[in-house]
């Protein structure tokens, strides 16, 4: 067997970029706690977090690819609540935001985590941002640590 590489959890030394919608911002304020605590309770300094404000979920794409181009970030990270509603609206902005995401990943290197809710209803998207399910905040903040040591580690780096 070859090599075998791992991303681990130690966040000192990594700056993190949050990009965070301020649609259904009783949500995506709690997400943004989970990330906070998250990337607190794995070594990133507060002063090495940046959090920026989008009004909504597509637009987090362009606003994480400014990050990422920047070359000051190690990942970023995007938060926000697509809850589905009537219309054919949830379909339209949950796949938009997921294909803005994963471009953002592959045009820049950069490890863009999608922090995004996308939920039937308010209910859960409460019990999934500091609720009975957890925070899904703080799982995309360890997902970013992990992912930035990940990549330092690989060929290339």
């Amino acid at each position: 067997m070859g090599n075998i590489y791992k991303g681990h959890l130690d966040g000192r030394g990594l700056k993190i970029g949050i990009v965070v919608s301020r649609f259904n911002e009783a949500v995506t304020s709690r997400l943004l706690d989970g990330a906070l605590e998250g990337l607190g309770c794995h070594g990133v300094a507060e002063e090495d977090v940046d959090v920026s404000w989008t009004p909504g979920s597509l637009e987090l794409s362009i606003v994480a690819k400014r990050l990422a181009e920047s070359g000051n970030y190690s990942a970023i990270i995007c938060l926000g609540a697509v809850i589905r509603g009537e219309t054919s609206h949830f379909d339209y902005v949950s796949s938009g935001t997921i294909q803005g995401v994963v471009n953002t990943n592959l045009e820049t290197g950069i490890p863009v985590i999608f922090g995004v809710l996308t939920t039937e209803n308010s209910e859960q998207a409460r019990e999934r941002s500091g609720g009975k399910k957890g925070n899904k905040g703080f799982d995309a903040a360890t997902n970013a640590i992990e992912m930035a040591n990940l990549l330092k580690e690989l060929p290339g780096a």
